[in-house]
């Protein structure tokens, strides 16, 4: 009978190499075309793309001069594969969990303007921290493109009585994960 360290250590190493062959298996996925500013560097390749589904959280606040704006509070959005299954969550940091445990933080290094006006920003991220081992632990650039919504409310919309409040903004989008190319 094998003692449950032992065990332990097997189921690890089986998800890691399932978690491995799920990488390669995802390596396949091409690029997607997109403004040049926001393209991730040259020696990167896409390690998995999922879509988002969920909100942009804002919150109504002064500023020094004391006018009011919407001000991004955070994403909250689940993470699913081309098959519609749930993978993964986007909340604050910007952060990416995926279902593996294995997470990704950044920050934006460039943007451009969505298409269509109602919609939030295409954005390029650059991978800024990671925790677990898995599929996001890796990353190094994150893409956002093909946003729906997600914009915040209107700016009159914010004033002294709405001071600190939250306001919910839906949106979608496709997120590009890259990793060094090996």
């Amino acid at each position: 009978m094998l003692d449950f360290s032992t065990v332990m250590t097997i189921v690890m190493q089986f998800a890691l190499l399932l978690s491995m062959l799920s990488t390669m298996n995802a390596q396949a996925t091409e690029r997607p075309a997109v403004p040049d500013a926001i393209k991730a560097p040259a020696g990167e390749s896409v390690i998995v793309n999922v879509h988002a589904s969920g909100s942009q959280i804002y919150v109504c606040q002064a500023s020094a001069d004391g006018k009011f704006a919407w001000t991004l509070k955070a994403p909250d959005a689940d993470l699913s594969d081309d098959q519609g299954n749930v993978v993964g969550h986007h909340s604050a940091g910007p952060a990416w969990k995926y279902r593996d445990g294995s997470e990704v933080t950044g920050k934006a290094a460039a943007r451009v303007d969505a298409p269509t006006p109602d919609s939030i920003p295409w954005l390029l991220v650059s991978a800024t921290g990671h925790t677990g081992e898995g599929m996001f632990s890796h990353i190094t650039s994150i893409q956002r493109i093909n946003t729906k919504g997600g914009q915040p409310p209107a700016a009159s919309t914010c004033d002294t009585a709405k001071l600190n409040s939250e306001s919910k903004s839906s949106y979608t989008a496709d997120y590009y994960f890259f990793a060094p190319k090996n």
